[in-house]
């Protein structure tokens, strides 16, 4: 798999990223899985990992820092992403958010300590804050990414004004939007999510490629019409249904964000690279998708 430039000011990334959000701290998280599950995406090419502090409630950057940390690979190796900005109650009972220059600190310095790493290649925030103040979050931005804590900064699931807002304040430019997006969820094409990442000279970041299995497995008539279309144009590229959901939205120019835990569905979403979708194709999926 090729690595591709992220934004035109870096970094270099694999066409497909692995993400650990659907990982939990129950069940089967261990450091012996999550290392397997890592050395078959670098089998594959992919050598770009997505972390947030918050994911296994706090559990999943520990373990891969003790990965990190037996050093079976260089750092440089591979390419680090991780998020802040998504808080919870005492009681759990209530999730907020929080870009305050306080939280975005202290959150980078927990995400470094957990992964047993001194930078980040991109530190992102994980939505926006409505009641921190824009000047104060790129101000704390700006701080990380000049104490070497952080290459670059990036954005999940910012609407196209949020982002303008945040860039306006900063004179480092935001590389990425990781945005939900898929053939059961076009919006980010339709709202203008999609054009202005572009615009800002930016790969937009897919997470949830196939809508959580819903492409797959769902059973209403929207996803039983695109399943049909999606083996229709699979047969053309000797592809899966899999494999053509996902090398539709390389064809729009996103990287996919693979968050499965299943080697058969990883492989598939690594090997959507290697198929080219023409245009009228492409249109014909979108054409099903959006009925």
């Amino acid at each position: 798999m090729k690595k591709v430039s992220l934004s035109d000011s870096g970094p270099k990334v694999s066409e497909a990223i692995y993400g650990f959000w659907r990982w939990t701290d129950e069940g089967a998280v261990t450091t012996s899985n999550i290392e397997k599950t890592m050395n078959l995406c670098l089998d594959l090419g992919i050598n770009t990992f997505d972390h947030a502090d918050v994911y296994g409630k706090f559990t999943i950057e520990e373990h891969f820092g003790k990965i990190i940390s037996n050093k079976s690979f260089r750092r440089d190796e591979i390419v680090l992403f991780s998020k802040c900005g998504i808080r919870h109650s005492e009681d759990g009972k209530l999730t907020y958010y929080d870009t305050s220059r306080d939280h975005i600190i202290d959150s980078i310095n927990g995400s470094l300590k957990r992964l047993k790493t001194d930078y980040l290649d991109i530190f992102l925030l994980n939505h926006s804050d409505f009641l921190t103040d824009p000047e104060e979050t790129a101000g704390a931005l700006a701080e990380v990414v000049k104490s070497g804590k952080a290459k670059h900064i990036g954005v999940t699931n910012f609407s196209v004004f949020q982002h303008q807002l945040l860039a306006s304040y900063l004179r480092i430019p935001i590389v990425t939007n990781h945005i939900e997006l898929n053939l059961m969820n076009t919006t980010a094409i339709e709202d203008g999510r999609i054009d202005y990442i572009k615009q800002c000279f930016s790969k937009p970041l897919a997470w949830a490629p196939l809508a959580g299995g819903k492409i797959l497995n769902g059973t209403d008539e929207r996803a039983v019409k695109l399943r049909a279309k999606l083996q229709e144009v699979g047969e053309k590229y000797n592809a899966n249904i899999e494999q053509t959901a996902v090398a539709w939205l390389m064809k729009l120019g996103t990287l996919p964000i693979i968050g499965s835990q299943s080697e058969s569905r990883i492989r598939n979403a690594a090997s959507a690279s290697e198929i080219k979708l023409n245009h009228q194709d492409w249109y014909e999926i979108y054409n099903v998708a959006t009925k």
